[in-house]
């Protein structure tokens, strides 16, 4: 009974993980990286407990096959989530790259609306 009980109790905590991870999935489409790495860090606990638990539960193999296709789907969208990350750090990568250019180039010349001067008017 008790290991029934643990099991429940491990499938709600990995139900937990997915819903963490479809949430951190929409903080990252929003930009929201603040919230999302807030979240990541409160789920560190709830990984572990899931990990000690599967560690101790004697399975069957019904409880093993459910397990391990919850398992699966967390995986799959933890590894969506990394990819959202590593498409935003490029583009982002980009950008900064785009604009040490133009930092450069504005600096080689001394760009600056100083140094262009003022029109002036001298008809007589």
């Amino acid at each position: 009974m008790q290991d029934e009980q643990q099991f429940e109790q491990l499938l709600m905590q990995y139900q937990q993980l997915i819903n963490g991870a479809e949430d951190i999935a929409v903080m990252i489409e929003n930009e929201n990286y603040d919230s999302a790495i807030t979240l990541l860090k409160s789920r560190e606990q709830l990984f572990i407990n899931c990990r000690n638990i599967r560690r101790y539960l004697e399975l069957t193999d019904v409880q093993k096959q459910q397990i391990d296709k919850i398992t699966e789907k967390l995986k799959d969208l933890e590894y969506q989530n990394i990819k959202k990350l590593e498409k935003s750090m490029e583009s982002v990568q980009q950008e900064l790259t785009k604009t040490q250019k133009s930092q450069k180039l504005k600096n080689a010349y001394n760009l600056s609306s100083n140094s262009f001067g003022n029109m002036v008017n001298i008809e007589n």
